[in-house]
């Protein structure tokens, strides 16, 4: 039997596949473009993605333990219930689903809404799952790249309630070890659930500070305005999507998205370890950013 990874290209999948890798499990890694795809070795590449049920019926025959990731896209919500229940006809004995912090409680934000509604159907049909549900990624703040060395500016209008951000590379070895668990189990496991989260409250001033001393200059708050962002947005995506994000935003301004200790703390033990913080990720960044220039 095997693990098949959903998302496989993208910032998520590309770290759950590297978690993965060296395990020992038989890993497919769906893809609309099998002939393109570079995979870390021991990965089998699996035509096929969630809008296609006939190629995801395929690509489950004969796969044990899922890794689901629906795309942030206008459909999300119908690929995640119907990814889960080509999985469910499948036989499939574990599933690991990716959700996101504090779903429940920003139900006007869409992309927030439809992840927590794909937890119900989980719930509800008592499916062998466990819940990711990750807050902000930290390496979203790489695209801030240019305002930050260019202008001296962090543009992302984050307010200054606080956001427990999470790096990525925990988000993807915290779901290879759930894959891995519920992999090497001898039938399915009982439900659980896991917010993924930082150890840090991070606002607008204390990122400005922690770029401040990474790149060695002033680093500035761009403000909370959510027309400029949404403009912004606009310019490199789909409009549906920008106004999503200013949704998000504007509920990162009001109500914040911090972790309790006791979320915190069943993180860490998930990990075996403490969480990466900002300031490491901000200079290692900075580091990276001062070779390119060289």
């Amino acid at each position: 039997m095997s693990i098949l990874v959903t998302g496989s290209t993208g910032v998520i999948g590309t770290q759950v596949l590297e978690h993965l890798s060296g395990s020992g499990a038989e890993i497919f890694a769906l893809t609309r473009t099998p002939e393109r795809a570079k995979f870390p070795a021991g990965v089998t590449a699996v035509q096929g993605e969630l809008t296609d049920i006939d190629a995801l019926r395929r690509a489950m025959k004969n796969v044990s333990t899922l890794f689901l990731l629906a795309p942030n896209a206008a459909d999300e919500f119908t690929q995640a219930l119907q990814a889960l229940s080509v999985a469910r006809e499948a036989g499939v004995k574990g599933i690991v689903y990716l959700s996101v912090f504090k779903g429940e409680e920003y139900i006007d934000v869409p992309h927030f809404s439809s992840k927590r509604t794909a937890e119900r159907m989980i719930e509800r049909l008592d499916l062998p799952a466990t819940i990711l549900r990750p807050a902000y990624f930290i390496q979203n703040d790489v695209r801030q790249k240019d305002a930050l060395l260019k202008h001296g500016v962090f543009g992302m209008a984050i307010g200054a309630k606080g956001i427990s951000m999470v790096d990525v590379r925990d988000i993807g070895d915290a779901a290879a070890r759930e894959l891995l668990r519920r992999e090497r189990a001898s039938g399915p496991l009982p439900r659980e659930t896991y917010e993924l989260v930082g150890p840090d409250a991070l606002s607008a001033d204390s990122i400005t500070a922690i770029w401040s001393e990474a790149l060695g200059h002033e680093i500035n708050y761009g403000g909370d305005d959510l027309d400029a962002l949404e403009a912004m947005l606009k310019s490199f995506g789909p409009q549906w999507l920008a106004y999503d994000m200013r949704l998000m935003m504007q509920r990162y301004q009001q109500d914040g998205a911090v972790a309790s200790a006791e979320e915190l703390e069943r993180f860490r033990r998930l990990l075996g370890r403490a969480p990466r913080t900002y300031r490491d990720f901000a200079r290692e960044t900075a580091s990276e950013w001062a070779k390119s220039k060289d």
